[in-house]
């Protein structure tokens, strides 16, 4: 290297985005992800110990892979070499392979292949690199925000490991925030910025887990704010929800804000108010609330509010609680859109609530009654002995397939504990029970 490409890299470095220069260069300095690089894991220990295998990282962007991959780079005495999947082609991937093959021909040195976007790379690409990986000559680092099961070929998937990662928590994303306004060689530390609580907790809950987003709005803040008379350059929640294009709205997710919200969502729900609900449901994703919370919120009320009058209603917000996981934001919206104005435009009944707390309420304050001797278990020998099972009236042996005869256990006959509403099915749960009892 002359002086030339030394100053080039020195000015590169420099003009890098805040995310590139904080970018960890040891495993202890890396946040979040302890699942996978807590001290007992064992992707920590391979790579502590430079015995990484292939593997893919897998998550959303901003949540640590290349990350991983750098840090991967700067602990192993492998040769390191990366390919960007969105402009490599094959050519790029046979001169790694050439030299990956002299490297261990030369000097027995390993080489570790770190593709990033590996999703990109068509099925002709993933599979030239299989017999590569296979036999050694290269070590694959694979990352990828689409799920490698579907995006990436089996047999490249059959011999790497999966390693998923989660989004950032908000603690995690604030140690990030106070390390960038803090660190002087690779942060904002020289420009002596200071950055409010409010803005610090707007960032951490507005990107969602994506460090890149908070770095961003960070260094975007300080280089555009001019210094106060104090000489400083205070990021405030205002600079934060410009740098983010977002306005803040008062919404703690474990304040006051949140419990009013959610129980005005469950309410305008309850109330059959559609629109109400709708708004309530924008207002909680909008602050970015979790849609696993919100679902089931959804199914909560399905059940307590909406209940025999219309038990679809159950079915539906749970198939909805299944898909937002699987999809996540911004598709997740219409999914709990759609569970939401089915909830408020279902009939309403709480008889399913009213039956059970009842019925616990029986249970707690009375003295534990004996199933009565004729519905006991009567498959073994001894039984009839016992009087078990003794008398039971079969009912599919009788009209309409019901029989009257006691369940309820002795003091406890003539009890009550559901109570059919008058609205959707239970009108025929009512009609039901007249017809079989003609």
């Amino acid at each position: 290297m002359d002086i030339f490409d030394y100053a080039e890299n020195i000015n590169r470095k420099k003009e890098s985005p805040l995310a590139s220069r904080l970018r960890p260069k040891t495993l202890e300095q890396v946040v979040g992800q302890e699942h996978i690089i807590g001290k007992d894991k064992l992707l920590y220990r391979a790579i502590q110990a430079d015995k990484i295998s292939s593997v893919i990282f897998y998550g959303p962007p901003g949540t640590g892979k290349t990350t991983l991959a750098k840090v991967i780079a700067n602990t192993t005495s492998a040769e390191f070499v990366q390919l960007n999947a969105t402009v490599a082609g094959k050519k790029d991937m046979e001169e790694v392979v050439a030299q990956a093959k002299q490297n261990m021909a030369m000097s027995g040195k390993k080489t570790i292949l770190f593709v990033d976007e590996i999703h990109r790379f068509n099925k002709g690409q993933q599979d030239y690199l299989l017999p590569f990986v296979e036999d050694g000559t290269v070590i694959l680092v694979g990352a990828t925000t689409e799920n490698p099961y579907f995006e990436v070929n089996t047999a490249l998937i059959s011999r790497s490991i999966i390693f998923e990662l989660y989004p950032l928590s908000e603690d995690n994303i604030r140690e990030l925030i106070f390390r960038a306004i803090e660190d002087k060689e690779c942060g904002m530390g020289v420009y002596d910025a200071t950055i409010e609580d409010a803005a610090v907790e707007f960032l951490a809950q507005i990107s969602n887990g994506d460090a890149r987003t908070a770095l961003n709005a960070v260094e975007l803040g300080v280089l555009t704010t001019d210094p106060s008379t104090d000489g400083r350059i205070h990021i405030t929640l205002e600079v934060a929800q410009q740098c983010v294009q977002k306005r803040v709205l008062r919404y703690d997710k474990t304040g006051d804000n949140h419990y009013d919200t959610i129980s005005a969502f469950i309410k305008s729900m309850r109330g059959s108010d559609p629109d109400a609900a709708v708004y309530y449901l924008a207002k909680m994703l909008y602050a970015g609330e979790s849609v696993d919370f919100i679902a089931r919120r959804i199914m909560i009320c399905a059940a307590e509010d909406v209940g025999m009058a219309n038990p679809q209603a159950l079915v539906v917000a749970n198939a909805a609680a299944e898909a937002v996981h699987k999809l996540g934001m911004p598709e997740a919206r219409i999914v709990l859109s759609e569970a939401v104005i089915y909830v408020a435009t279902s009939p309403k009944s709480n008889s399913a609530i009213c039956a059970i707390d009842s019925a616990m309420e029986t249970v707690k304050n009375t003295i534990t009654a004996k199933v009565p001797a004729h519905l006991m278990d009567s498959h073994y020998k001894g039984a009839e002995k016992l009087g078990h099972g003794i008398g039971y009236k079969y009912a599919h042996n009788y009209p309409n397939h019901y029989v009257k005869q006691q369940y309820l256990p002795d003091g406890l006959e003539g009890s009550t504990f559901y109570k059919p509403g008058e609205l959707g099915y239970e009108t025929k749960v009512k009609e039901y029970f007249k017809f079989i009892d003609k």
